[in-house]
C-alpha cells in the first residue's frame, strides 16, 4: 500500500460542492442494443450488450434489477488497470439510490466504540492521511457459467472481474479515531442498497477485528485516478485486498464495532463453501461442513488470442495475459502446449503489487493441426492453479487452469 500526500481530492476528482451524481432509470433504458459470442456449456451462445447504464461503456448485460455488468473480455488485454467504464458491476439487491447528494453523505461509526462517529466525505478525504492500492476485485461466481452441471446464480463467463488502483484511507486510522473498546471481536459493514421486500436481510458483511485493522483493508473513494463510479459504490466502498467482492461493500454509509461474531444472515448463512481443498465437492453430495468464502485462490488467462481463431503454422505466435495471486503476489505464469506434459515459463510484466493483475508474455511456433494453449499461475506462497476445476453447490472459487483451443493452419 502506497501512502500519498494528503492534498486535497475533493477539486481533483469532482467530489467538492454540491454535485449529485445521478443515475435514473438504468432499468427501463438498458435493453440490448447488440450482441456478443459467449458459449458456455449450459447456453445461451449469444449475450446482450449494453450501453444504457451511467458512467459505462459498452458491457455484458447479465441483469438490469439489480445491475449485472460483465467485462468484455478483451478489455483485459489493454494493461493490468481495467478502465471505470468497463469495470464489471454486481449488486445483490435492487433498491439503490440512483443519486448521491456528496454535501449531506455521511459514513456512521458506531457499536463498541469509544465515540460515535458521523463523517463527511470530506472528513475523510481531507482529514485522514491518503493511501493508494492495486487490487482484484472478483465476484466469488467468476467464470459460473462454465460450470458443469449448471448451478444457479449468475452465468458469468470469466469477466466478473477487475482490477484497479484505489485510492481512499485505511479503515484502521477511522476504527482508531473512533476509538474501540476492549472486548470488541468483529467489524460489520452496510451501504445505501436495500432488500427489495419487506423483512429481507440487509445486505451486510463483517471482518474480524485483527484483519479489519491489518492496515491494508481501507475506504475507498477513487478508482483508477477518478471518482468511484455510481454503480461501483459512489462515494464510499470497502476495499478488502485479496478477498472475494462480497466483503467490498459498496455506497459504504455504516460501520458497526462488533463484541460478539456476527451472525447475520450474509455471513451465516449466505456465500458459503465447503470446507474442504479447493472448495470442492461432488454434486448431490452433502453433510460436508460450510464456512465462509474469504481469500481469493491464483488464476491467469490468456488475453490476447480467442478461442477458435487460427493461428499460422510455423510461425512464432505471441501470446500474453493477465495472472494473479490470491493472498499475494505472482511468482511465475507457465505455458503448455501439449496437454500439461510440459510446461515453458513466461516472462512477467511489471509488478503492480501483490494484490494486483500482472501481465505475462510468451511466444510459440505451433506446427500445423489443432492446439490447446494451458496457462497456470503459481502465486509467491507456492500454490499453483490445479489442472481440474471444482465443484461447489455454488460454483465458488473456480480456478482451474484455463485452456484455450485454436487451429493451426
Amino acid at each position: 500500500m502506497t501512502r500519498t500526500t494528503r492534498r486535497s481530492f475533493l477539486g481533483q476528482a469532482g467530489l467538492g460542492g454540491l454535485m449529485i451524481v445521478s443515475g435514473a432509470g438504468w432499468g427501463d433504458t438498458a435493453s440490448a442494443q447488440s450482441t456478443v459470442d459467449l458459449p458456455l456449456p449450459g447456453g445461451p451462445d449469444r449475450r446482450a450488450m449494453t450501453t444504457a447504464f451511467p458512467q459505462k461503456g459498452p458491457m455484458i448485460l447479465q441483469r438490469t434489477r439489480p445491475p449485472l455488468l460483465e467485462t468484455p473480455f478483451e478489455v483485459f488485454d489493454r494493461g493490468v488497470f481495467t478502465p471505470n467504464d468497463a469495470f464489471y458491476v454486481r449488486w445483490h439487491w435492487a433498491v439503490i439510490p440512483t443519486e448521491i447528494d456528496v454535501a449531506s453523505f455521511r459514513l456512521s461509526v458506531r457499536g463498541h466504540v469509544d465515540k460515535e462517529l458521523s463523517l463527511s466525505l470530506k472528513d475523510i478525504v481531507d482529514g485522514l492521511p491518503r493511501v493508494e492500492l492495486a487490487a482484484v476485485n472478483q465476484c466469488s461466481g467468476n467464470s459460473r457459467g462454465f460450470s458443469e452441471p449448471r448451478v444457479a446464480g449468475a452465468q458469468w463467463a470469466n469477466g466478473a472481474m477487475g482490477n484497479a488502483r484505489w485510492m481512499g484511507v485505511k479503515l484502521k486510522d477511522v476504527l482508531d479515531r473512533a476509538g474501540v473498546k476492549p472486548g470488541a471481536v468483529a467489524v460489520r459493514f452496510a451501504g445505501l442498497d436495500e432488500p427489495v421486500v419487506a423483512d429481507a436481510p440487509k445486505f451486510m458483511k463483517s471482518l474480524s477485528l485483527d484483519h479489519a485493522r491489518d492496515g491494508e483493508v481501507m475506504i475507498a473513494y477513487a478508482m483508477n485516478g477518478e471518482q468511484l463510479p455510481l454503480l461501483n459504490g459512489f462515494p464510499l466502498r470497502l476495499v478488502v485486498p485479496g478477498w472475494y467482492s462480497t466483503y467490498w461493500v459498496k455506497m459504504l454509509d455504516r460501520i458497526e464495532v462488533l463484541a460478539t461474531p456476527d451472525e447475520s444472515f450474509w455471513m451465516k448463512s449466505a456465500y458459503l463453501v465447503p470446507d474442504t481443498p479447493g472448495a470442492n465437492m461432488k454434486p448431490g453430495q452433502t453433510g460436508l461442513a460450510m464456512v465462509p468464502i474469504t481469500s481469493m485462490v491464483p488464476r491467469s488467462f490468456i488475453t490476447n488470442l480467442k478461442g477458435g481463431e487460427t493461428l499460422k503454422a510455423g510461425a512464432k505466435v505471441a501470446v500474453r495475459g493477465i495472472a494473479f495471486g490470491g493472498t499475494t503476489g505472482v511468482k511465475a505464469v507457465d505455458l503448455s502446449t501439449d496437454g500439461g506434459a510440459t510446461w515453458q515459463p513466461t516472462v512477467l510484466g511489471k509488478d503492480e503489487g501483490k494484490y494486483g493483475f500482472r501481465q505475462w508474455q510468451t511466444e510459440v511456433t505451433p506446427p500445423a493441426g489443432d492446439l490447446a494453449l494451458m496457462v497456470r499461475c503459481t502465486n509467491d506462497d507456492g500454490l499453483a492453479q490445479p489442472m481440474t476445476n471444482n465443484w461447489n453447490g455454488s460454483a465458488f472459487m473456480r480456478n482451474g487452469v484455463e485452456t484455450l483451443q485454436v487451429k493451426v493452419a
